[in-house]
């Protein structure tokens, strides 16, 4: 599971946030992606600061690190990028035009090593058992000689494996993934053609995107992990998981069912594919009883909660 996501500083070291970890182990799940994020100014920015008052603490993490540790949880510290002014992160970047005659990503490149070098360094005093160089961010992607060089600066203070997420459709554009330990995407694929749809035709549109990666992993001898993967429990979640704002939508726990169940069946057996990092679980999770009042990502107390524990559990 990605546990922490959206969360202030702060929000980690409370009793509801040990509490909800406690929750989540009892799904069977065995790791969390521990995930915060700093913002820039612009998608166009070349400074990456660090958001006194917002952003995570290294004592916030710590402790939820530690509290993941008693749990018997393995971590994933995955540390992102956003962008003050809205724009998804994938857009981080500059026009070509400029970028020959200004050393733009030599700067941005500059400023991210610094922020990702940070975190590697406490991913590796704390223990973390993996570590996420990026997600999600395309149009940086194309700069393999920078990002070549990124991830040797991190390997001198990390000493465990790494993984980059891409984004679901474009994981074949990283050229770089014989860089990494393991192929990471966020697998929003849209395997659902119509609202409220079976599990049987998820299953049939999945499996052509399980060829893709398992040609992927074949290309770099590299496990396949998604790195992200869920949909809301809302109608029509499975044609569009990425989606979140569109909080019109009625409550649909069996879709978001379907949506897991689907993947598990098509992707569990695969013998190249590392696992799931469901999307998401909450650092303060509503009553068991306000569960069917809830459509966004979390499954606590609902049909996909109850095929993600056959599976973890009892599988």
């Amino acid at each position: 599971m990605t546990w922490g996501w959206n969360s202030t500083r702060g929000a980690y070291r409370t009793p509801e946030a040990a509490d909800s970890i406690i929750k989540l182990r009892e799904t069977g799940s065995e790791w969390i992606a521990l995930s915060f994020y700093t913002r820039q100014e612009s998608v166009h920015s070349t400074e990456i600061p660090f958001e006194y008052g917002y952003t995570m603490t290294d004592r916030d993490i710590a402790f939820a690190v530690a509290e993941a540790r008693k749990a018997g949880l393995k971590v994933c510290l995955k540390p992102v990028v956003n962008s003050k002014d809205g724009i998804w992160r994938a857009h981080i970047g500059f026009p070509d035009e400029e970028s020959a005659t200004q050393p733009y990503w030599d700067k941005w490149f500059e400023s991210y090593t610094y922020f990702l070098l940070h975190y590697a360094e406490l991913a590796e005093e704390l223990g973390c058992e993996m570590f996420c160089v990026g997600c999600e961010m395309v149009k940086t992607e194309s700069q393999t000689a920078r990002w070549t060089t990124l991830i040797a600066r991190v390997r001198e203070v990390y000493s465990g494996p790494l993984i980059y997420n891409a984004n679901h459709g474009k994981e074949e554009g990283v050229a770089w993934f014989d860089q990494v330990d393991m192929i990471g995407t966020s697998a929003y694929y849209p395997v659902g053609s119509v609202p409220g749809d079976t599990e049987d035709n998820m299953i049939a549109k999945w499996l052509p995107v399980r060829d893709k990666l398992a040609k992927l992993h074949r290309r770099f001898n590299k496990p396949v992990v998604f790195m992200e993967i869920g949909c809301r429990s809302a109608h029509g979640c499975a044609t569009m998981p990425w989606e979140f704002s569109h909080t019109e939508l009625s409550f649909n726990e069996e879709e978001q069912a379907n949506f897991y169940s689907s993947a598990i069946k098509v992707f569990w057996d695969q013998e190249w594919f590392g696992g799931f990092f469901w999307w998401d679980w909450s650092v303060k999770l509503y009553p068991r009883s306000e569960a069917k009042n809830d459509r966004g990502f979390d499954i606590y107390g609902k049909q996909a909660e109850t095929v993600l524990k056959h599976w973890y559990l009892a599988k």
